[in-house]
């Protein structure tokens, strides 16, 4: 448990996009809808976010999107709304809980220490999440998928080593730290991590054991190591961030590209008929 901790305290990040083919993106009036959808789980309020396209009037894949420490945001907010305009249900989930949003680098730690002392409650919460975005009508709720950012990144990984039916995680410069152990046969979700090579909470020591791993296990994964890139390299307040809370963070805008591309063939392999 101290291990997990300690490899997400220091995560802060934001952004990245993707743009698979074949979606109502480009449309001169907006014809998507968002939402607030508030749910609890046990004696605990949560509030989720929610984007689809009207346009589309069939069921379509669903993404969720795990925001970073912070807590959910307006930037998990954003990156809800962007992948609905690009043809998906999307479902901004809330780790936390209603109101723990923060932008102070104290406050997120104790909002992420809270959230994650138990890996079943982290399990726990974000299967009611995904059962929140399966149940909406604009969802196929065969076609689920989720990404995260940094801290996200990291629950995303482990909801795919727990077992959690998902066609496909993709995890933006994440904790890469198991909480769960992946039985080798039985993970059928599609993994890819976007890391950037020069990132500094990322030791070669943790990609090797990552890599490892998911071989042993037999999980279909593909790790990206983008030259150059530091930390919270697809957010463009990235760098600002890093000069004010003195982290080794920087925006890179050549890997924030290129993993947007790559994202949107990850998605497309996964889903070919969308």
């Amino acid at each position: 448990m101290k291990q997990w901790l300690f490899l997400f305290i220091p995560l802060l990040c934001v952004a990245c996009q993707i743009s698979p083919t074949n979606k109502a993106s480009d449309t001169a009036v907006s014809t998507i809808v968002t939402e607030e959808i508030e749910y609890s789980l046990g004696e605990q309020a949560f509030t989720g976010y929610l984007a689809y396209d009207k346009a589309i009037t069939t069921p379509r894949p669903g993404v969720l999107v795990v925001h970073e420490w912070w807590g959910h945001n307006d930037y998990a907010r954003t990156r809800a709304e962007q992948l609905a305009g690009l043809g998906y249900t999307a479902l901004a989930l809330d780790m936390y809980g209603t109101g723990k949003v923060t932008e102070h680098p104290s406050d997120a730690m104790a909002f992420m220490k809270e959230a994650t002392k138990n890996p079943e409650a982290v399990k726990a919460r974000f299967l009611i999440a995904k059962s929140i975005l399966e149940q909406q009508p604009s969802t196929d709720p065969e076609k689920i998928a989720a990404i995260g950012y940094c801290f996200g990144g990291g629950v995303v990984l482990n909801m795919a080593r727990a077992g959690v039916d998902l066609d496909g995680v993709a995890s933006f410069h994440g904790s890469l730290a198991p909480t769960f152990s992946a039985t080798p046969g039985e993970v059928a979700t599609k993994v890819i991590v976007f890391n950037g090579a020069d990132d500094s909470m990322v030791s070669s020591e943790s990609i090797d054991a990552f890599k490892g791993e998911m071989q042993t296990a037999g999980i279909d994964f593909e790790f990206i190591n983008y030259p150059g890139a530091k930390h919270s390299f697809t957010n463009p307040g990235a760098t600002a961030v890093g000069e004010q809370h003195n982290m080794p963070l920087a925006y890179n805008q050549a890997a924030d590209e290129q993993s947007w591309e790559k994202l949107q063939l990850f998605f497309a392999e996964l889903w070919p008929e969308n």
